[in-house]
Parts: structure tokens; sequence; C-alpha cells
């Protein structure tokens, strides 16, 4: 499977770590509950979602992707700037 690097461009998966799927941080004040949410809860969502990787055998970034979890193909990817600007 191909993960396409927003810096190197298509590579093979073995070269990345997966970091989870993205999720709003509580405030530094947040009530513990949502803090344990935070950490702990996952959507595991079936369908496209974003998720956090890391090219670790190539630019050494962080980026963001977005990936079907049921066909498990990766439909783009892009900086985290790049995402904040989207919204």
């Amino acid at each position: 499977m191909l993960v396409p690097c927003p810096n190197c461009g298509p590579r093979e998966f073995t070269e990345f770590s997966y970091g989870g799927e993205t999720n709003a941080r509580p405030k530094p004040n947040a009530p513990v509950e949502k803090l344990a949410k935070y950490l702990y809860v996952r959507r595991n969502a079936s369908g496209p979602q974003q998720e956090w990787w890391y090219h670790r055998a190539g630019c050494r970034s962080w980026f963001l992707a977005r990936r079907d979890t049921v066909a498990n193909t990766f439909l783009g990817s892009y900086w985290p700037d790049d995402a904040r600007r989207e919204r």
C-alpha cells in the first residue's frame, strides 16, 4: 500500500508510523472527563477519516491524511496548517 506523503510523494507504508485519528484537544481547564475522553476514546468510524501519519524513513515529518477505513485507501494528504485553512 502506498501512503501519499505531501513532501516526498507516494511511498510504501512500511516507511510510516500511524499516529491515530485526529480529534480536538480540550482546553487546559477542561474537566477530567473531557481529558480522559480525548486520551482514550476513538470514533473508529467506517469510511473516510482524518489521521496523523509520521514519515519516519523519509522526511521525518508529521502530516495529516484522509483514509477510507473500509477500502483501506488514501484519499489525500496535507500539512496540518493546510487543514486549518480548509475549515
